[in-house]
């Protein structure tokens, strides 16, 4: 299902009560020399449904991605860094105000964020930056308006950096790809679909090959379009103290993976580059999540981070990635297209989720499950030759604790929640997840439901209106 833009057209959005600019210098922060020399440009690249699977950098040898390769390279690159959700506005919001997805009263798909926020962008405002916003927007207006410039094109970079003048900027790119409907024509030469990769949780036929053939061409033209700017970025002799950061906002748009919690849904790729700060080529392994982000910006620019955000600063680990220590993410899933109320913490090597609804299937997001891939799974549903792994998608009633070992089973296949091995580490797990919940605010699934317009089933969506949220 398309997803709004809130009609946003190329304007300087003014001065809102918000977002009257302090003039006056802040200090850069202690990080070295480089970095207290001025404030860093931040420079933030965001893909529309791209799983940290699909990138040559992340492992993937048959998709085409240079660009991105080559900034993983001259940076930092995460190889566990996590998404709070898996839904596209939620996750959005929650990255710019650096809180929680049930933290912000935003929790759904195409709900706006609520007016008593202030995000990254506005605390970088007041305090002098000059902030942009380009392509998807789809935050709400009390997100916009805390932007200076805005243009839904990719070419007025150029524009944005002349507007900046010798201002500090934060620059939000937020592309349109991968996203669904895909385009045809688009890159020069597209991939063979006898050499992508297909879970095994999806089915093998020459659809899904397509399917997953075109999403792979979709990543490889906004792999261009990063190329473009950050070669404008060098161009304009700005590179050197700009904090480029490339992430995704969930998982491909695929079955089993957008709209989930597993790592097919929330982990992201996630890149840092800040030359002669970031030391190069260096590959995290540890836990990140996203929430971190907006305090790391604050921080980087001066700014005291306001004690609302739940994140946490990893500013200094950015110097020192062995530093970096997060014992465990968190991610959750609400109503996208359907109702869900699932909760789940990743550690290093396992992964707890919390079902609610667990007498209903899993409710996929209307994009996917209008995707020939679907359609190539529920037709051998329907014909009973689904395999064990291909089930899990449409099993009723659902187990209400899932327990990975991700470092054994990468697809996150086999539930280990009946083992009595690991009951206590599940126990473990789950006192992990019910803190979270304590110390965030998170509400019981009873108390914000919203009726769903895509049958969970067949993937038919039945409605184009959102229902409205009841026992709020």
């Amino acid at each position: 299902m398309p997803e709004h833009n809130h009609g946003l057209t190329r304007r300087d959005f003014g001065r809102s009560a918000l977002a009257t600019v302090a003039a006056a210098a802040v200090g850069g922060v202690a990080f070295g020399s480089k970095a207290n020399e001025k404030r860093p440009n931040i420079l933030v690249l965001v893909a529309d449904d791209a799983g940290a699977r699909h990138f040559g950098c992340y492992g993937n040898g048959s998709i085409r991605t240079p660009n991105i390769d080559r900034l993983s390279e001259q940076g930092l690159m995460a190889g566990k860094a996590m998404l709070t959700t898996s839904q596209c506005s939620p996750s959005r919001i929650s990255i710019l105000t650096g809180r929680y997805p049930h933290a912000t009263g935003a929790e759904d798909l195409h709900m706006p964020m609520p007016g008593r926020y202030t995000t990254v962008a506005g605390h970088l405002r007041e305090a002098g930056y000059f902030t942009g916003h380009m392509q998807k927007a789809h935050e709400g207006p009390h997100s916009d308006c805390q932007f200076g410039w805005y243009d839904p094109g990719l070419g007025q970079f150029p524009a944005f950096l002349d507007a900046a003048g010798q201002r500090a900027f934060f620059l939000w790119v937020a592309f349109n790809d991968p996203h669904r409907p895909y385009q045809d024509n688009t890159i020069a030469e597209s991939h063979e679909p006898a050499l992508v990769t297909v879970p095994p949780y999806m089915a093998d036929t020459p659809e899904t090959r397509i399917d997953i053939a075109r999403y792979y061409d979709e990543i490889s033209r906004m792999d261009d379009a990063i190329g473009r700017l950050l070669g404008e970025l060098e161009a304009s002799k700005l590179a050197e103290n700009t904090l480029v950061v490339l992430l995704s906002d969930n998982g491909a748009p695929f079955p089993r993976e957008k709209g989930t919690v597993y790592d097919g849904g929330v982990q992201t790729p996630l890149i840092l580059r800040w030359p002669g700060v970031v030391p190069r080529a260096v590959r995290h392994d540890g836990l990140m999540s996203v929430v971190d982000l907006a305090p790391t910006f604050l921080e980087l620019a001066g700014i005291e981070v306001p004690g609302d955000m739940q994140g946490e600063s990893i500013a200094k680990g950015l110097q020192d990635p062995a530093s970096l220590r997060r014992p465990a993410a968190y991610s959750e899933r609400n109503w996208h297209d359907c109702d869900e109320h699932i909760r789940s913490v990743r550690t290093d090597r396992y992964r707890l989720i919390h079902n609610a609804y667990i007498a209903l299937p899993f409710g996929s997001p209307a994009d996917v499950s209008a995707s020939p891939s679907w359609l190539a799974l529920y037709q051998r549903k329907r014909a009973g030759q689904l395999t064990e792994e291909q089930r899990l998608l449409f099993d009723a009633p659902r187990p209400e604790i899932e327990f990975y070992d991700t470092e054994n089973d990468p697809w996150e296949l086999e539930n280990l929640a009946a083992r009595p091995e690991h009951r206590e580490a599940i126990a473990e797990h789950f006192a992990l997840l019910q803190e979270w919940r304590k110390t965030t605010g998170d509400f019981p699934p009873e108390r914000r439901r919203r009726a769903g317009y895509v049958d969970r089933v067949t993937g038919v969506l039945y409605s184009l209106d959102v229902p409205p949220m009841f026992n709020e």
